[in-house]
């Protein structure tokens, strides 16, 4: 069985084995020197109030093994001040985004605008123009096919570009 018993000094609650009754200890929170008092007869529960009539049960309240127990706390007092667990919350990526020095763009290459003089460039423009915005700044790349009407034949069309978007 346990002696519990409180810190002359400090006021800390200690629990020690029955069997160090009568030794020396010191104080794990002020360091002052202790001798562990005798085991004492533990107290006499107290009598359970029975504010009910007879012959009607008691509340569950009353009878609960909540109710019994005795709760002998305290709050530990220490010299310096507790850090603080709570920290700032970081940006989120809304704010991240907006906050940016970069803005998101978008560049559309047509394969009818890259036709010249019956020679197809638009091979070599996608190349260029990726290669002018650096690898690092892409964040995606869409194939797109689209219908238009073509001037020549007055006829509708099916012809493909892509749809670059980056960071600039």
């Amino acid at each position: 069985m346990d002696i519990i018993f409180n810190c002359p000094k400090c006021e800390q609650e200690l629990a020690v084995d029955s069997s160090g009754a009568g030794s020396e200890i010191n104080c794990p929170s002020c360091s002052e020197k202790i001798v562990i008092p005798q085991s004492a007869k533990p107290a006499a529960p107290r009598p359970f109030p029975s504010s009910h009539a007879p012959g009607q049960p008691h509340s569950a309240m009353t009878t609960s093994a909540a109710a019994k127990v005795e709760m002998h706390l305290k709050v530990p007092v220490s010299a310096k001040a507790t850090e603080s667990l709570i920290e700032k919350p970081k940006p989120t990526l809304e704010v991240a985004a907006k906050s940016s020095d970069r803005i998101m763009r978008v560049k559309t290459i047509r394969h009818t605008d890259c036709i010249e003089v019956g020679h197809d460039k638009f091979d070599e423009m996608v190349t260029n123009f990726l290669t002018k915005i650096g690898e690092a700044n892409i964040v995606s790349i869409t194939p797109l096919i689209y219908t238009h009407l073509d001037i020549g034949s007055q006829k509708l069309m099916n012809d493909y570009a892509i749809l670059i978007v980056y960071r600039a």
